[in-house]
């Protein structure tokens, strides 16, 4: 039993960390309709963003994950500005040439700077939390608190902000938002790098507990459209429940059958959503 939850509980830090990466991605895709592959590379750049600063340079974990965040805004705004803006109303292929083409690149451009060997990055809490039989590194436990204070902050966004509001208005009906003489592009764009900031987020939370190297993007992305596919494209709440419920299947996978297969066992769920839910031309 003690190990069954042990379990549960590293399937909530997977599943914490998987929403918050996955939320932009559904944003993304709920907001603009576009499938966006670059979103793997801001993920990748958080995570490298706080070896740089933790590691290289000395000045702590906190600092690292501030630096994440901050890199994330001007990199997504330069993607959403000169690649997504040109894509509206284009066919969903353009798109996914396009953002997969970045992803590319960006990939590429890290091994330049970083080099292709695996970059540790060690736990920066170090403290092993322990409850009768159960222990779990704290890290992992802030992680978890620090997902649910994300979905609450994001709800709260969407339902009390003027731009949330105006986002949730034009994912119901773009045109009709049009017609009020809001440029609700612009109030897109902003959801966009809000997403892509949580995405750096997720890789700079998830870097202590693997390891760094150039096409982790590539790894997690088809994670994180497992995610946005069985809870729904563009479903926030479907999205929540999704990546907790997958992060359960990949912990308990690894577990009880064997590691290797976690992956696959969230790709089987998907096939599964696809067959009894396919999408929608």
């Amino acid at each position: 039993m003690i190990n069954l939850i042990q379990s549960l509980l590293y399937g909530l830090t997977i599943g914490g960390v998987l929403y918050i990466i996955s939320v932009g991605l559904s944003l993304t895709f709920g907001a603009m309709g576009i499938v966006n592959f670059s979103h793997g590379l801001v993920y990748a750049v958080g995570a490298y963003a706080v070896y740089t600063v933790a590691k290289l340079l000395g000045a702590g974990y906190l600092l690292g994950l501030v630096a994440a965040i901050v890199v994330s805004i001007p990199l997504s705004y330069l993607i959403e500005r000169l690649v997504i803006r040109r894509l509206y109303g284009q066919a969903i292929d353009y798109a996914i040439i396009a953002t997969y083409a970045v992803l590319l690149i960006g990939a590429d451009s890290l091994r330049w700077v970083y080099g292709a060997s695996p970059l540790p990055i060690s736990d920066p809490v170090g403290v092993l939390w322990t409850f009768g039989g159960l222990q779990m590194p704290a890290f992992r436990l802030i992680i978890i608190i620090l997902s649910g204070l994300i979905f609450i902050g994001l709800n709260l966004f969407f339902k009390k902000t003027l731009v949330g509001k105006i986002v949730v208005a034009g994912l119901q009906d773009r045109e009709a938002v049009r017609s009020l003489g809001i440029k609700v592009e612009r109030h897109f764009a902003i959801v966009f790098v809000i997403g892509s900031a949580l995405a750096a987020l997720g890789g700079a939370l998830y870097a202590p507990l693997s390891t760094l190297d150039p096409y982790m993007g590539f790894e997690i992305l088809i994670l994180c459209f497992a995610v946005v596919i069985v809870g729904g494209m563009g479903n926030l709440t479907g999205t929540t429940i999704a990546a907790f419920a997958l992060g359960m299947v990949h912990s308990l996978t690894a577990v009880y059958i064997v590691s290797s297969a976690a992956d696959a066992a969230v790709y089987v769920v998907m096939a599964a959503v696809l067959i009894f839910r396919p999408i929608e031309a």
